[in-house]
């Protein structure tokens, strides 16, 4: 399971790759659409397999935890990593625009930070959706307990990262430029 993980993400980047190299160096903007338009079909491709082993009699474990939570990331950030690659590349190849550097200051900071915490818990709703559909579609809890702590987890990584995120919107983070007066 994890070698179909690893193969899917090895896929994404690849249709990703072969969309930018369409539409910036060979003038195939169709084409690459197409291709860029191709990556959630890797995400299907991999609930699929995923399905199949676990209907298969396959005892659940991480590595298929891990697919519900790569897919969930795959939707909820897909876009804006296509974006991020896009513009990079229409830059590097294409004498488009270059990239803008991100904000690391102040409230528009803060704005980014809480934007990729509601990124994260898309990704944690549609991955854990995922699972409690596995655990619906196998039920027997003996072969999918790992996929309650796979949820557990990533549920106390989403509530870390909130306070991270979050904490950006209370204590804006300063330029280093500013001097503290101690006198």
């Amino acid at each position: 399971m994890v070698a179909f993980i690893i193969g899917c993400e090895i896929a994404f980047w690849i249709f990703v790759l072969a969309g930018l190299i369409s539409r910036y160096i060979f003038r195939r903007k169709k084409t690459g659409a197409v291709l860029l338009y191709c990556t959630p079909v890797i995400d299907l491709i991999l609930l699929v397999l995923t399905v199949i082993d676990l209907r298969g009699g396959a005892v659940a474990s991480t590595a298929h935890g891990l697919a519900a939570i790569y897919i969930g990331a795959s939707i909820a950030y897909g876009h804006a990593m296509i974006n991020w690659a896009d513009v990079r590349f229409a830059h590097r190849f294409a004498g488009g625009p270059a990239p803008q550097k991100k904000i690391k200051i102040g409230k528009e900071h803060a704005r980014n930070e809480r934007r990729g915490w509601y990124k994260h818990a898309i990704a944690w709703i549609i991955g854990c959706g995922i699972l409690y559909g596995m655990i619906l579609m196998v039920n027997a809890e003996s072969r999918t307990e790992v996929f309650v702590q796979v949820i557990r987890t990533w549920s106390i990584v989403l509530a870390i990262d909130f306070v991270y995120s979050f904490s950006y919107t209370l204590w804006p983070r300063a330029s280093k430029n500013t001097v503290s007066d101690k006198t």
